[in-house]
Formats: C-alpha cells, structure tokens, sequence
C-alpha cells in the first residue's frame, strides 16, 4: 500500500485531515509571519468557508486580510475580490496605499446579503469574497462552505464574538480582541490539533470608512 501512487495522490488531498498529521494544505501567505505560524499549513486556505470573529464589527479586523487582499488582485490572472454589504464603506485610498489593486475589487449591496454571498462564492470568477452576519442560520453556513468549495474561492465571513460558542462548517475559525497596539488572534478551529494565540501590531491607516 505504500508505494500505491493513488493512494498516495488521495493522501495529499487538501480536503483530507488526518489529525496531527494533515495531508498538506494549499495556502496563500497571511503577510504575517506570526500568524502564518498559528495558521494550519502556515496560511490562509486557498478555498473553503473561514470565519473571523469579532467584538465589533469595522473594528480593524480588515488589517488581518490587506497583504492577502494585495497578493491576490496583483496576480496574474487575478479574479475579482468581492465585499458582500459591508458595514463600513471601503476606503479606496487606504486599499490603495497598502497595494490592493482596485480594478479587481467590486463591492455588492442588497437586502439578502448572505444569498448574495453565497451566489459570488459559486460562481467560480473570486478569488477571495468577503460577509458580515450577525446571526446566520446552520443550514445558510452549510451552503456557503459548500459553494466555496465549489467555486474555488476563499470566503470571509464575518461575525460577532459570541458565535465562538456555536458549531460551524467553517473550515477555519480565528477570534480577534483589540490590544494595546493591534490584535489579539486565537485560533479557535483549523485542520490541525494545535491551538494558540498571537498578537499582531496594525498600520495606522484604516481601509474603510463609515457609510455617507
């Protein structure tokens, strides 16, 4: 069985946990040396449903996602990044300023923002699409991690810190504190065993702004 080249080729399947010993994961750099330490395969997966929790919304949890943001719109072949009703508005200078290329940035409205998440995370043309919920529903997280999957696009959602306490599909789960200087981020789920938390210093720019 060891030298089995399909058995070997379904070992490294990113989908597959072994435990302490996971199949490889593909993942894209945090732009954080500290949190890609914490991180299951030392990144942010290429696809899949991850959730970032959060005290408040518009708090500063975007500084965790501006080098990934960055390396994904200047690659080559880039497809779009997509903010499903954001509460803050972004702030195109401060996107700019830390490299996001805002010819592949696209922000999406509307009354039924997690149907509307779920339809740019199937649709196969994002790379990375990002959601705000305060309390979605266990079968409305199914479907998105799903259609993450299927669209082969890394999706964001955020929501408050309470949902700590509520299971999820996700296939990651960060919890963010602010701290003296920045952050403080627990990795609450991941496929790994290992758990931990790190603190993380922000710019002092902010990339978003209040609506109006």
């Amino acid at each position: 069985m060891d030298g089995d080249p399909k058995l070997a080729r379904l070992l490294e399947h990113p989908a597959l946990w072994r435990g302490r010993s996971a199949a490889r994961l593909a993942v894209l750099p945090s732009g954080f040396t500290a949190l890609d330490e914490l991180l299951p395969g030392r990144g942010w997966p290429h696809s899949g449903l991850i959730e970032i929790l959060t005290a408040r919304f518009g708090s500063g949890e975007l500084y965790l996602l501006l080098p990934l943001l960055a390396a994904v719109t200047r690659a080559v072949g880039a497809r779009w990044c997509v903010w499903v009703a954001p509460p803050l508005m972004p702030f195109a200078p401060a996107l700019a300023a830390a490299g996001v290329a805002l010819d592949r940035v696209a922000v999406v409205g509307g009354a039924r923002p997690l149907w509307a998440f779920e339809q740019v995370l199937r649709s196969g043309a994002c790379d990375v699409a990002l959601a705000w919920a305060r309390a979605p529903k266990a079968r409305e997280l199914r479907r998105l991690q799903l259609a993450a999957e299927r669209g082969r696009t890394l999706g964001v959602l955020f929501r408050p810190r309470s949902a700590a306490r509520q299971a999820s599909p996700a296939v990651l789960r960060l919890g963010l504190a602010p701290c003296a200087a920045g952050v403080r981020v627990t990795l609450l789920k991941g496929r790994s065993a290992a758990r931990g938390t790190i603190e993380l210093t922000w710019p002092h720019e902010r990339p978003a702004r209040p609506r109006g």
